[in-house]
């Protein structure tokens, strides 16, 4: 969601006393990936004639509440999370998004209670993904509103509330649960979007009331603007579904066919070579990012400058080897010596995303690690330079 936020960025006068190319890592655009699917070439070519999926309605399955999802989409769905197993999904309703941003305010609506006096509370533990309070009163709703830190209103309010679990966490990496204690009155939903062996070990099967995947996190494919959420209550599904009908008329048929055949050749490759070889994706996945980490890490050094968390050594039971987190972004903290850490990285003209727009201090900074590879060099080439500079 809102991974691709564009926003207005002034540089400042750096100490290097030259111009200095502009490395943004503000969004979260997933190019890290475009060298596998390059060496993919036709595997995942698609041809749709001019007189296919014309119409608004897909040839849903009997039972299913999703009238515009395609049932090849269903299908590579339930097929991709088996294989995976990173969710349950047996006795799901799938409503499929024009992305996880758009699920996320079918969620809210089909949670909130059109009949309340008041909006429902909505509310993350911090550090919250940044475009949760934006999205949430951007459209000045009377059935919810955002309600900030799910810790401080755990201990200052009551009432009903709905809490958008985010795990892996973005920014920070973290696995999360919900943290209100008042569960008679709240709601959940549980924001997965970053649930793949690529970034963090599959240690089981989530399994949630609503939870929602997005395919720019899975594969790579930002641009194809799918997400899907499996959710188990049969009216909640019909309400998600009726919010897109009225939001978009469904969503592009397009989209789904391109995303169902991707996600069909990921389950394919898998089949036929197994984890050992370079075609697996989430394997590939998993070593690059793997990889990335490593260099950060060296980059940052025993430095007193900069840190990132760490995160501790766990069983992946897709990969079958232990494997540690990889986050899709890094949680930069500065020293104590240093207030706004954005402010010190724009001097050097690298752009992150300030931590005060997470619910936390500006000391943080958020910084995609899913750049091309050669903006990634920069980055590190930066980053060393920084230090012996500032140090």
């Amino acid at each position: 969601m809102c991974g691709a936020e564009t926003t207005n960025h002034s540089t400042e006068s750096n100490g290097f006393g030259g111009n200095l190319s502009l490395i943004d890592l503000d969004p979260g655009n997933p190019t890290v990936f475009e060298p596998y699917w390059r060496r993919m070439g036709d595997k995942c070519r698609v041809v749709i004639p001019g007189c296919e999926l014309m119409s608004y309605k897909a040839a849903t399955k009997p039972g299913k509440v999703c009238w515009f999802l395609l049932p090849e989409l269903e299908d590579a769905i339930v097929r991709l999370h088996r294989l995976v197993g990173n969710a349950v999904v047996d006795d799901r309703y799938i409503v499929v998004g024009t992305g996880s941003t758009q699920l996320y305010q079918a969620a809210l609506y089909a949670l909130s209670t059109p009949a309340s006096l008041k909006p429902i509370n909505v509310v993350s533990a911090a550090p919250y993904y940044s475009c949760y309070p934006e999205e949430t009163d951007y459209l000045c709703s009377r059935l919810y509103k955002w309600a900030g830190d799910a810790n401080e209103y755990n201990a200052n309010k009551s009432g009903p509330f709905i809490e958008v679990v985010n795990s892996p966490n973005n920014p920070n990496g973290s696995l999360r649960e919900s943290v209100v204690k008042d569960c008679g009155q709240g709601k959940l939903i549980h924001d997965l979007a970053y649930y793949w062996p690529q970034f963090m070990p599959i240690n089981r099967p989530a399994d949630h009331d609503l939870m929602y995947f997005t395919f720019s996190k899975c594969t790579g494919h930002a641009g194809s603007r799918i997400g899907w959420a499996l959710v188990k209550d049969r009216e909640v599904a019909i309400k998600m579904t009726k919010y897109i009908e009225l939001n978009s008329i469904g969503v592009s048929k397009d989209s789904q066919f391109r995303t169902a055949k991707i996600m069909e050749l990921l389950c394919n490759e898998h089949k036929e070579f197994g984890l050992n070889s370079s075609n697996n994706f989430f394997e590939y996945g998993n070593r690059l990012m793997a990889q990335r980490w490593e260099s950060l890490r060296e980059a940052i050094g025993s430095s007193d400058l900069f840190s990132v968390p760490s995160f501790e050594q766990q069983h992946c039971f897709f990969l079958g080897r232990p494997t540690k987190p990889y986050p899709a972004f890094a949680w930069l903290k500065c020293n104590e010596e240093t207030e706004d850490c954005g402010s010190l990285l724009r001097r050097y003209n690298i752009l992150g995303r300030n931590g005060k727009r997470f619910g936390a201090d500006a000391k943080y900074l958020r910084l995609s690690m899913l750049s091309s590879d050669d903006v990634f060099e920069d980055f590190l080439d930066r980053l060393n330079a920084i230090r012996l500079f500032e140090e």
